[in-house]
């Protein structure tokens, strides 16, 4: 880790023990759901987050496609398997909230269909790329595959306005749904766990591009010895 990653990995440690402050003590229970409203500080959050990360999978596709490159490939790939992890948290806090609440661990709610589907299809990205070889035929597959996926994300956005949902929305174009000290402290989960996704990101796109380094070094090293060979 250099000197930037050492920073960025203080404030999102710092940041992310005063959301627990936050969210756990100071935050007051919710009227009807008590303190089962601390789980949705985690929910929405993780939540946010993932869609932040497939939305960087999506252009970095996009990059690819249309001006080429390795590290294009790196970043979309990397952020995918971020991604997968954030939503993989939203949906099990999301079904401890649901248990006592709904009484019920799932439901077949649009938003929660919609969820779910989003994350098979990133699931599947990374089958994908795993069952591919060929570095440039994998990197252009995955893209078209990352962008078609990405379509899903809006929906999940829409499907509490275009289908009958009992999903509760937090946020829409009026504001909050909540007091002033609950959105507080739900932003300020949100920005510690996206810092959290830029560490990570950093840190998973340096390593994997370092890993290209050394197989690519590998291959100039064979292929001298080779030639040698031949030589002699």
């Amino acid at each position: 880790m250099n000197r930037w990653s050492w920073w960025l990995a203080g404030v999102a440690g710092a940041l992310g023990f005063a959301f627990l402050y936050l969210a756990l003590i100071w935050s007051p229970p919710e009227q009807q759901m008590g303190d089962l409203v601390r789980i949705m500080y985690f929910h929405v959050a993780s939540a946010w987050t993932a869609l932040c990360a497939f939305f960087v999978t999506f252009v970095a596709a996009l990059g690819l496609l249309l001006r080429g490159g390795e590290r294009w490939d790196v970043v979309s790939a990397c952020s995918a398997e971020i991604g997968l992890v954030y939503t993989t948290i939203t949906l099990v806090t999301g079904s401890l909230w649901a248990r006592p609440i709904w009484n019920t661990w799932w439901t077949w709610d649009p938003r929660l269909t919609t969820t779910l589907i989003l994350w098979f299809l990133y699931a599947g990205y990374l089958l994908l790329r795993a069952t591919l070889t060929g570095f440039e035929r994998r990197a252009k597959i995955s893209a078209a595959y990352a962008i078609i996926a990405f379509i899903d994300v809006p929906i999940i956005h829409m499907s509490v306005t275009w289908w009958r949902s009992i999903h509760p929305s937090v946020v829409d174009d009026s504001g909050f749904h909540m007091p002033p000290s609950m959105a507080g402290t739900l932003m300020f989960g949100f920005l510690s766990f996206f810092l959290l996704y830029l560490l990570l990101l950093w840190l998973r796109a340096r390593g994997a591009w370092q890993k290209l380094e050394i197989l690519r070094l590998g291959q100039a090293v064979r292929g001298l010895r080779l030639r040698e060979e031949r030589g002699r």
